[in-house]
């Protein structure tokens, strides 16, 4: 094809694509670098970012955050323990239920199969503010968990007014610490401003139910993706693995989990993500509480903003956090990439 052809399709390429890169960087290119420059400022939100008003302070809120001792930094190191707990818990679970999901709806013998795919997937396309709510009754003092578990003898927390870790309540209970009063390596030694016992105390009583409601309204999302992922495995496979003997588990292990490689790297990516930016449930179920042990950097982020009119301590929030969810994609893109036997040169 001559290259002046080829030139042609170029631009004409750009002419039909134009409009939605008109559109892309109206809407999120040009509104992540005002951002960027607005996490420079210290503005009130009030005012013209770019005018006289909005005071240039650099790397100020981002020092404030990372590396000088105060209230700020304890607050993002605090936030930044109970979501990577929320992730922690979160991520797994629903990725486990949903594979489990997935793997009960795709037997071809099962009857209802199209009922329970509804009746899993529902809770996905359920407004998540009404979810919220219905889970603040459910788990509330007087609530229907709590009559549950007094019918089977067990007395349940007050648990969105119970801020003390589930690790150390575990750990306090076989007597190898004091939840009240750490003491050693745990206590006199720190990490942006917060002692490794406070890191390593678990996720609060009221952040577990937050993860509950989180892995109840996702997995039937996922569950879907691995249905169609498993759906579109060769049949082939199947058959042959079963005229070689393979049971159930290895069936499972070394055709349905290799064949889901790609779509399981999708699923903990999106959860990944999606988990590091929990903020509606927060903000509808805890707003923080109790004692800052539901904070998460994007309720942070909204409550510095709009809270406490510091925009630009909310938009250094709001960059850090994509840092930290951008270097996590890559590092789960790392472990989990396809890996081939290395080729022996000849001598």
């Amino acid at each position: 094809m001559p290259r002046t052809a080829r030139r042609g399709e170029g631009a004409w390429g750009w002419l039909f694509v134009s409009p939605m890169v008109l559109v892309l960087g109206l809407f999120l290119v040009l509104p992540i670098l005002m951002a960027l420059w607005v996490s420079l400022l210290h503005w009130d939100g009030q005012s013209n970012p770019f005018s006289s008003r909005a005071h240039f302070v650099g790397l100020d809120n981002y020092r404030s955050l990372l590396t000088e001792d105060g209230l700020d930094r304890t607050l993002f190191a605090t936030s930044l323990r109970n979501n990577a707990y929320y992730v922690l818990l979160t991520v797994p679970l629903q990725t486990l239920l949903a594979l489990v999901l997935a793997l009960v709806v795709n037997q071809r013998m099962l009857r209802g199969r199209s009922a329970l795919r509804t009746a899993f997937f529902f809770p996905s396309v359920t407004s998540s503010i009404a979810v919220s709510t219905v889970f603040l009754f459910l788990f509330q003092g007087s609530g229907a968990v709590n009559t549950l578990l007094a019918w089977a003898g067990v007395k349940g927390p007050n648990w969105y007014a119970d801020p003390r870790g589930v690790l150390s309540l575990l750990l306090g209970a076989l007597g190898l610490v004091d939840p009240d009063h750490p003491v050693g390596v745990l206590a006199n030694h720190s990490i942006l401003g917060l002692s490794w016992y406070q890191w390593l105390s678990g996720p609060s009583v009221a952040m577990c139910t937050i993860i509950l409601l989180s892995v109840w309204t996702t997995s039937g999302t996922f569950m879907l993706i691995f249905l169609a992922a498993l759906q579109d495995i060769p049949r082939e496979l199947e058959e042959s693995a079963a005229i070689e003997g393979a049971g159930r588990f290895q069936m499972l292990r070394y055709v349905t989990l290799p064949a889901l490689r790609p779509v399981l790297f999708l699923v903990l990516t999106l959860g990944l993500i999606s988990t590091w930016q929990v903020f509606d449930q927060v903000y509808v179920m805890s707003r923080g509480a109790p004692g800052n042990t539901t904070l998460t950097p994007a309720y942070l982020s909204y409550s510095s903003a709009f809270g406490d009119s510091d925009f630009g301590q909310g938009a250094a929030i709001a960059f850090v956090l994509l840092a930290l969810i951008l270097g996590l994609t890559a590092l789960q893109r790392l472990a989990l990439r396809e890996r081939t036997p290395r080729t022996r040169r000849n001598r």
